[in-house]
Parts: C-alpha cells; sequence; structure tokens
C-alpha cells in the first residue's frame, strides 16, 4: 500500500489553524495511524512534513523532488513498512521553492498537494515486483 493520507491537519504549512482544528487534527492522525497498523505487508506513508513525525513517530526517510527529476524543494516523510528507502533517480540542479511560493489561487491547494511523478516512478520501479 503507497497511501497518501489528506495532509490539511497534518503539514506544517497548516499549523497556524492547529488550535482551532482539535478534533479534526485528531481524526487525520487516527486515520494515519489506522493506515500504518494495517495488517498489509508492505506499506508507504507520505506527508509532508508536521505532526504525524511527533505525535506518532518520525519519518524513516524524508525525500525531494529534486532527486527524482523535478527542479524543485518540497521535503516529503515517508513512513515505511517492510520497504527499503527509496533511492534517488536523477538528481537535478535549480532547486526553486515553486511550492512554497505558489500564489493564491482557488486550485492552490490541490496543486500544493500534487504528488511528483519522478517519485511514484521511483516508488514503482524499486518497491513494484518485491
Amino acid at each position: 500500500m503507497i497511501a497518501h493520507p489528506p495532509c490539511t491537519y497534518l503539514a506544517v504549512s497548516g499549523a497556524r489553524w492547529f488550535s482551532d482544528r482539535p478534533r479534526e487534527q485528531k481524526e487525520a492522525l487516527e486515520f494515519v495511524q489506522f493506515l500504518l497498523d494495517s495488517s498489509v505487508l508492505r506499506i508507504a506513508l507520505e506527508n509532508p512534513i508536521g505532526v504525524i513525525s511527533t505525535k506518532i513517530r518520525k519519518p524513516d526517510q524524508i525525500i525531494q523532488p529534486w532527486q527524482f527529476g523535478h527542479g524543485e524543494t518540497k521535503a516529503t516523510c515517508l513512513w515505511l513498512k517492510n520497504l527499503p528507502l527509496l533511492r534517488a533517480t536523477n538528481i537535478v540542479e535549480g532547486r526553486e521553492a515553486k511550492i512554497h511560493r505558489m500564489s493564491p489561487s482557488p486550485n492552490r491547494w490541490k496543486e500544493r498537494s500534487r504528488f511528483y511523478t519522478g517519485i511514484a516512478e521511483a516508488m514503482a520501479e524499486q518497491w513494484g515486483m518485491m
């Protein structure tokens, strides 16, 4: 299982609203714990840097899009069960904080949540035949 739980109440980018949404954050953390405790043999759960690291456990690995062919920075945490660390496949220069500097828009939340194809391809290649 590769899980991408919603980061709305988990990521540090929303930390200023955490005190206003304790129930939502509690439910989000319970969902993450449910996924991690699943009986599925191999699990990779991804999420940005946030409260999972302090409320559940630290991630096994933190990766960046620029390690997988995208010239951007966006720290992505991986919590792994019975999977090896993901190996970088295409380290690129020109690292830009594109996500962090994204202008306000109706679709900003969706664009900020987009998962990078280079990382997905690395997961498929490295973990797909296990």
